[in-house]
């Protein structure tokens, strides 16, 4: 036997891979595959190796985790501090004040969701919120949903057709309503509670930041004035 497939031949059998023996033998990869492609016990190698190699791996599934997490997590910074960059010109910006405040109060909080959402019984507030998105923030219209929760005896069609009309915002962006059970038989909204929502996570980690910064904004200017 040739020594240098003597010496491929031990290694193989050491469980290498043909990348690896030819990084130590220099023996091309075509080579090794013709030397070793009818030996059976290099076959059980091989699949050992794909295995290893494979998703089944609990360690490299570990290591794909960590990468895809320090991923995200570099991405979630750069969109907070786009969110710092333009707030400087932004706060001076009544109707991104105003968005904000409805959001500090009745927006929905939990970032994990991926939705900067706001559910509310008074059309005008969702009305105001809704240029918030598509004026202040150039959220497209065909981003924007709304829906409503409704009372089994109201009838979604006509619901929708009065919120529509209440806000201005087209029909075709209300979606299907949900149906409620009241905790009180006569004491309800007559016209239930519209949810208006992006589907974002970029746009929720960006307006949670500019809660945080218009904070940290108006305790500067105004609370040394507080008694």
């Amino acid at each position: 036997m040739r020594k240098d497939k003597e010496l491929a031949t031990q290694l193989r059998r050491q469980g290498k891979s043909y990348k690896k023996i030819r990084e130590e033998l220099g023996i091309p990869l075509a080579t090794l595959s013709d030397w070793f492609r009818y030996e059976s016990w290099s076959h059980e190698i091989k699949n050992k190796l794909s295995s290893e190699a494979s998703l089944a791996n609990p360690e490299k599934i570990r290591l794909m985790a960590q990468a895809t997490r320090k991923k995200w997590e570099r991405i979630h910074r750069e969109w907070q501090k786009e969110a710092v960059d333009e707030f400087p010109q932004l706060k001076t910006d009544y109707l991104f004040l105003a968005g904000l405040m409805l959001y500090w109060g009745e927006g929905d909080k939990k970032l994990e969701n991926c939705q900067v959402s706001l559910s509310n019984s008074d059309p005008h507030l969702i009305r105001l919120f809704y240029l918030f998105l598509t004026k202040t923030l150039a959220v497209p219209t065909e981003k924007i949903r709304l829906s409503l929760l409704l009372y089994p005896d109201l009838v979604d069609a006509t619901q929708q057709n009065l919120w529509s009309m209440a806000t201005r915002i087209s029909l075709d962006r209300f979606k299907k309503s949900t149906i409620i059970q009241g905790r009180h038989p006569t004491k309800r909204n007559s016209y239930g509670v519209c949810i208006i929502r992006v589907n974002s996570r970029r746009l929720k980690e960006k307006v949670l930041k500019w809660l945080e910064l218009s904070r940290q904004h108006l305790y500067a200017r105004y609370d040394s004035d507080v008694v």
